[in-house]
C-alpha cells in the first residue's frame, strides 16, 4: 500500500486495521495525527465554502449551482500551505504583472495571479462537498487516540514492512511528524526504513519528479517480492 498526503495516513491505517493484508506500507509525506495549526487552515477553508451563497447547506446541484467563490478560496489557501516560502520566493518573488504598482485590489503580484488561477481551474474539477469531508478525515485522523494516546501501542499488530519518506521544506506535514511514526515502528520492533529528502518545494515535493526522491523509491520497490 503506497500514500502520499491524505493517502499516506490512509495507508498507515490500513496497516493498522489489516495487518494481515499488507506486507509492505509506502507513507510519503504523512504524519500521525494533524496539528491545531493544520486544522485551523482546514477550518478556514471550510469556512471559506459554507459561507458562500451558492453553498445551500451542500444541495447546490439542486439549486443548478455550485459554490465557486468559497471553493477557489480554499484552494488558494491550501495551496499557499503546500508551498514553502522558498519555493513561492523562487518561482514570484514580487514580480508585478504589470511592471509597476496601480493601487488598486485587482490582480498587481505574479503570485496573486498564480493563486486566482489555481482556485478558478480548481472549482472545475472537484466538488466542493468532497473538499468538505476531505479535510474532516484529515482532522479526525488519530490512530493513538483509542490507545491512550500512544502511536506505539496503535502499531502494535502492523505486519507490514515500511518504507516512510518526508521532505525538509514540507512545514504542513513536516519531517518531525514522519519521524514519529517511524519511532513509534522501531519501538515495536517493525522493520522500517526512512528516507528525509531535501527539497525546496514543501508539501508539494511529494508529487514532484525529484531524483532522490524518485530513486530511493524505485530502490525499495525493487526489493519487493511478489508472491506466485
Amino acid at each position: 500500500m503506497i500514500g502520499g498526503s491524505l493517502g499516506g495516513m490512509q495507508a498507515l491505517q490500513w496497516a493498522i486495521d489489516y495487518p494481515k493484508h499488507l506486507r509492505h506500507c509506502v507513507v510519503i509525506a504523512a504524519a500521525p495525527k494533524l496539528t491545531a495549526q493544520n486544522i485551523a487552515f482546514n477550518e478556514v477553508a471550510r469556512q471559506a465554502i459554507l459561507s458562500d451563497p451558492e453553498f445551500h447547506a451542500g444541495h447546490y446541484y439542486q439549486h443548478d449551482a455550485i459554490p465557486r467563490r468559497g471553493l477557489m478560496l480554499a484552494r488558494m489557501l491550501g495551496h499557499i500551505t503546500y508551498l514553502s516560502d522558498v519555493a513561492m520566493r523562487k518561482k514570484f518573488g514580487r514580480e508585478l504583472r504589470e511592471d509597476q504598482i496601480n493601487f488598486g485590489f485587482d490582480v498587481e503580484f505574479q503570485v496573486e495571479s498564480y493563486l486566482r488561477h489555481q482556485g478558478s481551474s480548481f472549482v472545475d474539477r472537484f466538488d466542493a462537498n468532497t473538499y468538505l469531508l476531505m479535510t474532516k478525515a484529515l482532522d479526525y485522523f488519530d490512530p493513538a487516540s483509542e490507545h491512550d494516546n500512544k502511536l506505539s501501542a496503535a502499531l502494535t499488530k502492523v505486519l507490514a514492512k515500511f518504507l516512510v519518506i518526508s521532505f525538509t521544506s514540507d512545514w504542513r506535514f513536516s519531517p518531525a511528524r514522519s519521524r514519529e511514526i517511524v519511532k513509534a515502528l522501531l519501538y515495536n520492533k517493525k522493520e522500517v526504513s526512512y528516507a528525509e529528502i531535501k527539497a525546496h518545494e514543501g508539501h508539494d515535493a511529494f508529487l514532484m519528479p525529484i531524483p532522490h526522491y524518485i530513486q530511493i523509491f524505485k530502490t525499495y520497490m525493487q526489493q519487493i517480492e511478489i508472491p506466485e
